[in-house]
């Protein structure tokens, strides 16, 4: 059961960072869509709609996602579908129904960490960095591994490069979540593997990344690289699957992955 006891829209960042800390049990509210879910008592609801956060603007060398736009606006935008070979769009486009992606924000998504999270394993595939109010600008995959203290998360910053990239999921029906979900990307022989949903968050194989850019990309090659990518990342259990199951679909989705890259 969640209970709110009060509620506030800041017009600043700066008065949104002071109600937020004011008190430890007070919270922002992003998209809404997971609040039901959980148990929860909050002081004070804070709502970030009037911060002028839902944008996703192309620069000259980067590609800006204000943490309070929608899946829906990710899966339909024309500068999003055009770059990485539309791997955003993509991958949000198979979360569920067009209801919960109208309601789903980048933000909320990506400072919560969720493990089955499809967006975070794309995004974390294109070198992908958050700014945070008070913490700055971080590396995605840095944020994931250490988290914020009551900090903001104001925007995603993607740079505008011409890498190639390429989600799988694997899933037991189309409305459900994720049993495991995978992203490859390139660029300049610069490749990233990354696996989420395993069912912890998402997390770059390192060795499998690191092994494509040194070999010849030959059939055995990319066979290795998908058993590498199985043995350096654990796996869990779930209702979804189990650890043994994932790992083995690990290796066919990073398989496909590479290949779709490569053609």
């Amino acid at each position: 059961m969640i209970s709110i006891q009060d509620y506030a829209l800041p017009a600043t960042l700066e008065e949104t960072y002071e109600v937020l800390t004011a008190k430890k049990s007070n919270t922002i509210l992003g998209g809404c869509a997971f609040l039901r879910i959980g148990s929860k008592k909050i002081g004070v609801a804070v709502d970030l709609a009037k911060l002028n956060l839902d944008f996703i603007n192309e620069k000259n060398d980067s590609i800006e996602i204000g943490a309070m736009t929608t899946f829906r606006k990710i899966e339909t935008n024309p500068v999003l579908i055009k770059y990485f070979n539309g791997i955003l769009p993509k991958a949000v486009s198979h979360i569920v129904g067009v209801q919960l992606r109208n309601s789903v924000t980048a933000g909320a998504t990506i400072y919560s960490r969720y493990g089955f999270s499809d967006f975070i394993t794309a995004l974390l595939s294109l070198d992908a960095d958050v700014v945070l109010y008070k913490g700055g600008q971080v590396s995605l995959e840095t944020f994931l591994e250490d988290g914020a203290k009551k900090d903001i998360l104001v925007k995603v910053i993607i740079p505008k490069t011409d890498r190639k990239a390429v989600f799988q999921t694997m899933r037991n029906s189309r409305s459900d979540y994720a049993v495991l979900n995978a992203a490859v990307s390139n660029k300049e022989n610069d490749w990233k593997v990354v696996v989420g949903a395993r069912p912890q968050r998402a997390k770059i194989a390192r060795a499998a990344s690191h092994y494509l850019a040194e070999s010849q990309l030959t059939k055995e090659d990319i066979e290795y690289a998908a058993e590498l990518a199985a043995n350096e990342l654990t796996f869990g259990s779930n209702i979804r699957g189990s650890r043994e199951y994932r790992e083995a679909i690990c290796k066919v989705l990073v398989k496909r992955a590479i290949m779709e890259v490569l053609a």
